[in-house]
């Protein structure tokens, strides 16, 4: 019979080998050191190694160790937290499209608790908590918000919109106007285009008679969205309203060509 040689799972093989004499701890942790040398991140290989280095009395070395392998499982941890709080932020926007609001006020809660930075969760309880007319909650909500999403405009659009109805005597004791104003401006600052915030603070800029900013604002918005009647519209009745009667006729004029000159070029063969 032909004698064969042994494979590596087969008795007699190296790998067996290896099980019937196990490395020492020092062999072990040079094998480990190398390991982590090149894959720093191996989360098991790091424990072991701390594990063997108290072991032999290098406390110095095991303390080092215990304490990278702990950053790793925090920031583990910390990713996981993330996650889970997608997923009960997803929940809860499936239950509020089916309009079942507790439910999705409950997980979006949950989600916060799971992970206080979840920027879908605050957005979504300070929308809901706007909707119920509880202003404070909301305010907490989107200035945790606009903390954790500076440059996201639509943040700041809704907290513009909370602080003007705290501002109503009959809703709070805040002062919280010239803050709406400020927020809507940041929003502009990020999104010149955001019509809405546009009509928002020219609004309020004239009950609170600040003229200048309404004319600025309504003036800038026409120069971002030339397109759009609305913002002409606007442009115009905050001149007539300033008595600004020259400027609020020229402003016609110019909306007339602009609008003759777009339906004849769609007339056009």
């Amino acid at each position: 019979m032909e004698q064969q040689t042994p494979s590596p799972s087969e008795p007699g093989s190296a790998g067996v080998a290896s099980e019937e004499h196990p490395l020492s701890p020092d062999e072990e942790i040079s094998e480990l050191e190398k390991l982590l040398a090149e894959e720093p991140d191996d989360f098991q290989a790091r424990c072991r190694l701390g594990e063997l280095y108290f072991s032999k009395g290098r406390l110095d070395d095991a303390l080092t160790e215990v304490k990278k392998a702990i950053d790793m499982a925090e920031g583990l941890r910390a990713e996981m937290n993330r996650s889970l709080a997608m997923y009960y932020s997803n929940l809860g926007t499936i239950y509020a499209t089916k309009g079942m609001v507790d439910e999705a006020e409950a997980q979006f809660k949950q989600a916060l608790t799971v992970f206080s930075g979840d920027v879908l969760s605050l957005f979504n309880l300070g929308r809901l908590y706007a909707d119920r007319k509880n202003f404070l909650q909301a305010k907490e909500h989107f200035e945790r918000l606009v903390e954790i999403t500076p440059e996201d405009p639509i943040a700041w659009y809704n907290l513009a919109g909370v602080y003007v109805e705290l501002d109503n005597p009959q809703v709070s004791d805040y002062n919280t106007i010239d803050m709406a104003m400020q927020c809507y401006m940041r929003t502009l600052e990020l999104d010149p285009k955001h019509l809405e915030s546009s009509f928002k603070l020219m609004e309020v800029a004239l009950v609170h008679n600040k003229v200048d900013l309404a004319i600025r604002v309504m003036e800038s918005a026409v120069e971002h969205n030339p397109d759009e009647p609305l913002a002409h519209y606007n442009l115009i009745n905050v001149y007539d309203k300033c008595k600004m009667f020259e400027q609020a006729e020229e402003a016609r004029k110019r909306l007339k060509e602009r609008f003759s000159k777009r339906a004849r070029e769609a007339s056009a063969p």
